[in-house]
């Protein structure tokens, strides 16, 4: 299986699937086809039935049941897209057999050092997947990929093994937060689903961020600087303004477990306009609200200050905190966490610092936990992926049906 699993990774990372976070197609961007008509003609040769791809990259399949009775539908679910924080052109996967806890130099000027990534440790013997230091890897969601494809063939290569009807999708623009958004709910007709999108080694996870993103927009008047007194009105000064007023210490990089944060992603400006993106984040319900409430409450003071036009707010919620969804049918968790312990692997349950497919879905009728793929630090030129997680987190796949049929 591990041969299997690595094979199909390493050819699906190297198929660039960059999301388009300016493009309003869907998917955002073209090249994500390409992967997506790979894994059509992968699933039709495999034996899957209902093998559909529609006009907005939603890929479906169904294995049918070969029991005679009636269970739960379940969905697996991964993403074809990779961040566009990070090129995803020409990656070039370097496999590391027998990794022996020494760094890994991945060219001349980068190296996966154990001092900057301790975590490496835990892989002393594995065979890791990285990339060639100039790209991200994809693991996130390529691995999650090859993951449900080896555990599907399997499926058809055992076929005692009885199992009942599974689902799987794989869907475009996840990492741009538009995932599911034209996502069939009626046609994938199942009563509750899995992503297979998290990180290391025993990752489960049923609660994810609350999330919104903004952009605020400045609007100045430019004079030549040797007679402004009076005239200029510089839009970066007031951007400067905006971001003062944000918490200086619930930002990202100072934050960890269960805490939120405000984001500044981005800023564009010059005298005349200046524009800062911000992500907002909180598990939190209230907290969340109250986030958001700060950017309209600033907002609102610097016009009363300088006028309405010279700030504009967009302010978009993008996904809720899966829990409240999960939460009142945590037996799908607690049957992820038997799979588990029967393999075992420990259960590390925490939230989700970020959001998947299943942060949407589960507010669409979908319960969807997420389970480990076998990646580290995704989206850059340091990310890697375990086989041996990688194999892992295929066994959870074919561990859980099994164990959904014998409760039947």
């Amino acid at each position: 299986m591990k041969e299997q699993l690595l094979e199909r990774f390493i050819r699906y990372a190297k198929i660039d699937t960059e999301s388009d976070e300016k493009s309003l197609s869907t998917p955002s961007s073209t090249n994500q086809w390409d992967l997506l008509h790979l894994l059509k003609e992968e699933l039709t040769t495999l034996g899957m039935e209902d093998v559909s791809l529609d006009e907005n990259g939603y890929l479906f399949a169904t294995l049918p049941s070969n029991i005679d009775k009636e269970i739960p539908v379940i969905g697996f679910l991964a993403h074809v897209d990779t961040s566009p924080d990070f090129t995803g052109k020409h990656v070039n996967p370097q496999r590391h057999d027998n990794y022996d806890g020494s760094d890994l130099v991945l060219n001349g000027n980068t190296v996966l050092s154990v001092s900057r990534f301790p975590e490496l440790q835990n892989y002393i013997g594995q065979t890791l997947i990285t990339t060639d230091g100039t790209t991200l890897l994809g693991a996130d969601d390529k691995a999650g990929i090859a993951e449900i494809m080896t555990a599907m063939a399997y499926f058809q290569e055992h076929p005692e093994v009885k199992h009942g009807k599974l689902r799987v999708a794989f869907t475009p623009d996840e990492e741009i937060g538009r995932g599911p958004h034209k996502f069939d709910v009626d046609a994938f007709g199942v009563e509750f689903a899995y992503t297979m999108d998290g990180g290391p080694l025993g990752e489960l996870q049923y609660e994810s961020f609350n999330a919104a993103g903004a952009r605020v927009t400045f609007k100045g008047t430019n004079v030549h600087p040797g007679t402004a007194k009076g005239k200029m009105v510089n839009s970066i000064l007031r951007a400067q303004e905006f971001q003062a007023a944000m918490p200086a210490l619930e930002i990202p990089e100072l934050t960890d477990a269960r805490e939120g944060f405000i984001h500044l992603m981005d800023i564009q400006g010059s005298v005349e306009n200046t524009v800062l993106e911000y992500i907002i984040r909180d598990f939190d319900k209230e907290s969340y609200e109250s986030r958001k409430k700060l950017f309209f409450d600033t907002v609102s003071q610097m016009q009363s200050d300088y006028g309405t036009d010279a700030v504009v707010l967009e302010l978009e919620d993008q996904y809720f905190n899966m829990g409240e969804k999960i939460k009142p049918h945590m037996e799908i968790v607690d049957i992820i966490s038997e799979a588990f312990n029967n393999l075992g692997i420990s259960p590390i349950i925490e939230p989700i610092r970020g959001g998947t497919d299943g942060s949407q879905l589960s507010y669409m009728g979908i319960p969807t936990p997420n389970i480990f793929a076998g990646g580290e630090n995704f989206h850059g030129r340091y990310e890697f992926v375990s086989a041996e997680t990688m194999e892992k987190a295929a066994q959870v796949i074919i561990e859980a049906v099994k164990l959904y049929e014998s409760r039947a």
